[in-house]
């Protein structure tokens, strides 16, 4: 299904798309089980089971599942506090390699040269929970793609920009370009834990992180 508009998230940067139903006359007509695009740029596609038949021009009501958009943006805004971890406690040569960020879980790779030590992960995981614990609120803003990366935003390597950005800005810890959904402190993440540390490739580690 294609809607004029939609505040659907379609996966993207390693998030997980959400889903949900779509509503007519009050009852569920479809329910929404994932997003995607069929050219880049192009209209979001609504991956719909139906209970009932829609037709072109129909008018339905679009209805997000609250309760895997908040634990995706938990998980979302932990990677962004656990990739300035990482940078804080191993060196600023660590940059973001990939990313899975659904809602049961987090997965983050990164470049490093060696694995991580139990008592760098302890480290980490502390520096993660300590941003947590002071409750700061997530900014976000949309700038100019140059001035944002010149003001110290973090941009992924290899991803292409627009003119404009969207900024996701953690004051004093975290900045980054990112489209993502995410919480609006960092209070609202609750406890993370690593659960895993690995190697993926050469130079390239991979965290798993629960929160």
């Amino acid at each position: 299904v294609i809607l004029d508009r939609t505040p659907f998230y379609v996966e993207s940067g390693g998030q997980v798309s959400d889903t949900g139903r779509l509503e007519a006359a009050g009852a569920s007509v479809a329910t929404v089980t994932g997003m995607s695009r069929l050219v880049p740029g192009g209209p979001r596609v609504h991956r719909v089971q139906t209970q009932a038949p829609l037709s072109t021009g129909a008018a339905v009501t679009t209805v997000v599942d609250a309760t895997v958009r908040d634990a995706t943006r938990r998980n979302h805004t932990a990677t962004h506090l656990l990739h300035a971890a990482l940078r804080q406690t191993l060196g600023t040569h660590v940059r973001q390699a990939g990313s899975l960020v659904a809602p049961d879980r987090l997965r983050f790779d990164f470049s490093h040269f060696s694995a991580v030590t139990p008592d760098e992960r302890q480290v980490i995981e502390r520096v993660v929970n300590e941003q947590i614990f002071r409750n700061t609120p997530v900014v976000t803003d949309v700038k100019n793609t140059d001035e944002a990366i010149k003001a110290g935003a973090m941009a992924l390597f290899g991803e292409k920009y627009g003119d404009k950005v969207r900024v996701v800005q953690i004051e004093g810890f975290s900045t980054e370009l990112c489209g993502g959904t995410h919480v609006r402190a960092t209070g609202d993440i609750g406890p993370f834990v690593i659960t895993e540390e690995s190697g993926v490739a050469a130079g390239v580690r991979r965290i798993e992180a629960l929160t």
